[in-house]
């Protein structure tokens, strides 16, 4: 059963920037073929939850949400932990952001990654707050 925790969140002001981490445990890409499609999402208060972005572990490919606009950038630190890299912070980003995997083979990888209902496994959520 893998397990997903989530950490770097915090209050920062706006334009600033911010790291957030995943790491999966109880996950080894060398006993499968498949590997996991990590993705983050975040939820605000009173909105729907939404997409940020997503990676398949092992792959080059990244997925983003239109409205990341090239402020954020996911990418793969360890066998089985991502970062994802926040600059230029809004006030629209403040919200709960989550970390998902899903254990997918090498020609599905992220397909449909913004499907929040596709993935097996959530961390508790790491909360991210855009002040002045």
């Amino acid at each position: 059963q893998v397990q997903l925790m989530e950490s770097g969140g915090e209050s920062v002001q706006h334009g600033g920037s911010l790291r957030l981490t995943c790491e999966a445990s109880q996950y080894s890409s060398r006993t499968s073929d498949q590997k996991l499609c990590m993705a983050w999402f975040r939820q605000a208060p009173g909105k729907a939850r939404e997409g940020v972005a997503a990676l398949y572990l092992g792959g080059s490919s990244q997925y983003y949400g239109d409205f990341v606009k090239g402020r954020f950038i996911i990418s793969q630190e360890a066998e089985n932990k991502v970062y994802l890299q926040m600059n230029g912070l809004e006030y629209e980003d403040t919200a709960m952001y989550y970390c998902a995997a899903v254990l997918r083979g090498p020609f599905e990888r992220c397909g449909s990654w913004y499907i929040g209902g596709q993935y097996s496994y959530w961390g508790q959520g790491t909360q991210v707050t855009v002040s002045s």
